[in-house]
């Protein structure tokens, strides 16, 4: 099979990464532009000795979910934006299930419901890439610069704010290679980070740069720390914004401030909903949070009353941790080491829940054998990789862990990608270390 060849093809079922799975003459292809039961013709990307890569070019039988989307497919990551929204949700949970039986080999009873949330302006969190002057995304696989605004993830007044930030820095902006933009929930507040290229630095426009209209900050990295060049380094969100605009009578009133560079969930619309689901499954008075970020689950399980360690080892994150935590004291340390290092320390008393929001490659072994030797009555593991959730619950079951809930959220729509919550409750007798 020749690259640029045509293929008529019957499209079979939705797979992770943001393509369609389809089959000619038995080898599997990997269809951008589709949808599941579709049939299309396709041309052939790329070919191996056992997968096709392909893009629609025509669609012959179109699904009644087929919808004209709105940007470039390719753009920042919007694979699925040619689908009807419901149908979208189907398809991550069918990807969810589709893991968890090839790869974790476990059966769901039930299929996994996942929460929705508005298609626009949902991001508080955006990276830029800055090329001849503008700012936007990558088309997929390229560094070939895309409109961001066409996409919708980010507010009308965000890419205005990006603009005019760019249009103050006009005679640096060879030396600037990102822009990571920090809003609040409520977008009362922004921050905007200049990530200079290699070699570069921007250090110096501080002092000589003034926020534009909407900026409450400018800010860069210096020796891996932020640093401000105007205004605010940091937003902050209050729990009354996290939780809808009210405060939750059950948390004591709390704020998460962070850096743009710091790592926060990226969906203003669900984040609120996102951290009531893990504290009612992580209900104890004693709670071990890893890979804590800046302290969203942490700071939300002190406000609530429990007592705790919340653990992240990144210099940026942690910082902004130690800040949040600082109003908990009695009851939040903040310990600034590896996982794999605070899993092997004695905990006395021994966590009733442990929460784990790991990044995109999930657990290490170390990390999941310190778990398994912590033997915490209830685990709750928050994911961005439906794979790498289904490896890990493998292990933790053969740890003498029970899969108890599964759900999703999608925090990215028009995007393949989608966030999930798996909790697990330990049985009496384990069987085996992962």
């Amino acid at each position: 099979m020749a690259n640029t060849e045509v293929l008529e093809l019957t499209v079979e079922r939705p797979v992770a990464g943001g393509r369609m799975l389809a089959r000619h003459e038995g080898q599997v292809v990997f269809v951008a532009g589709a949808i599941p039961g579709e049939r299309v013709r396709a041309r052939v990307e790329k070919v191996t000795r056992q997968t096709t890569w392909a893009a629609v070019v025509d669609v012959i039988e179109p699904s009644a979910d087929r919808r004209e989307p709105a940007c470039d497919l390719a753009c920042g990551g919007s694979a699925y934006a040619h689908i009807r929204y419901d149908r979208q949700r189907q398809c991550k949970a069918e990807i969810v299930a589709d893991a968890f039986r090839r790869i974790g080999k476990i059966a769901l009873e039930a299929p996994v419901p996942v929460a929705p949330s508005p298609e626009e302006g949902y991001r508080l969190r955006a990276r830029l890439h800055v090329r001849q002057g503008r700012a936007g995304f990558f088309r997929e696989g390229t560094h070939a610069l895309c409109d961001a605004g066409s996409t919708r993830q980010v507010l009308p007044a965000t890419l205005t704010a990006v603009d005019a930030a760019l249009a103050a820095v006009s005679d640096r902006l060879a030396e600037c290679d990102e822009v990571i933009v920090a809003e609040n929930v409520a977008a009362t507040e922004r921050v905007l980070h200049f990530v200079p290229r290699d070699g570069a630095r921007l250090d110096d426009l501080r002092g000589r740069v003034q926020c534009p209209a909407s900026v409450n900050g400018l800010t860069t990295a210096l020796r891996g720390r932020p640093l401000v060049l105007d205004g605010v380094g940091a937003v902050t969100d209050r729990s009354a914004d996290l939780f809808g605009g009210h405060e939750d009578a059950s948390i004591a009133p709390a704020e998460w401030a962070r850096h743009a560079s710091s790592f926060f969930q990226g969906n203003r619309f669900l984040i609120g909903a996102l951290v009531r689901r893990v504290l009612d499954l992580g209900a104890g008075d004693r709670f071990l949070d890893l890979y804590s970020g800046v302290g969203l689950f942490a700071v939300a399980l002190a406000a609530r009353g429990g007592r705790g360690l919340a653990v992240e080892s990144d210099a940026a994150s942690g910082a902004d941790l130690a800040t949040n935590a600082r109003p908990w004291t009695e009851r939040l340390r903040v310990l600034p080491v590896p996982v794999e290092e605070a899993v092997s320390l004695p905990l006395d008393p021994a966590p009733d829940v442990v929460v784990v929001d790991p990044p995109r490659t999930g657990l290490s072994p170390a990390a999941l054998r310190g778990l398994g030797a912590l033997r915490a009555p209830r685990l709750v593991y928050v994911s961005c990789d439906p794979p790498t959730l289904a490896r890990d619950a493998a292990l933790l079951i053969a740890a003498g862990y029970q899969l108890d809930t599964l759900e999703a959220f999608d925090l990215f729509p028009n995007t393949p990608h989608v966030e999930v919550v798996a909790s697990f409750k330990l049985f009496a007798q384990r069987r085996s270390a992962p």
